[in-house]
């Protein structure tokens, strides 16, 4: 019985590592190149524009600079093509531009995880 129980359990974990695909290591990777492409992107535009006297506008002109960083997030992070997925990414970019603009202006505390 014991013997039988053993076997179970090696051909089962044997099994486990075969979920994971090549493929979906190499889009992670991607995806967060992409993201700090992007983000990199938003801080840049953020110190660059501090003439501008409302935050929100600042952002949303960050945000719109980025376009092209932003739009390679959502075809790395969204193969399907989801309209909510590229909603969220996109409203994502806006509050992160507006947080970077915030931070270059002092008005709020950097966080240690971005």
């Amino acid at each position: 019985m014991r013997r039988a129980f053993v076997l179970l359990v090696l051909f089962l974990t044997a099994c486990e590592g075969s979920f994971i695909r090549a493929e979906d290591l190499g889009r992670k990777v991607e995806i967060n190149k992409s993201y700090e492409a992007r983000d990199t992107c938003l801080k840049h535009k953020a110190v660059d524009g501090m003439a501008s006297v409302d935050p929100a506008e600042l952002a949303s002109a960050a945000a719109l600079a980025c376009q092209s960083e932003t739009d390679r997030l959502i075809t790395a992070a969204n193969p399907d093509g989801d309209s909510k997925v590229t909603a969220s990414i996109r409203h994502d970019t806006e509050f992160r531009a507006l947080k970077y603009v915030l931070q270059a202006r002092g008005l709020v505390a950097s966080a240690s995880r971005e």
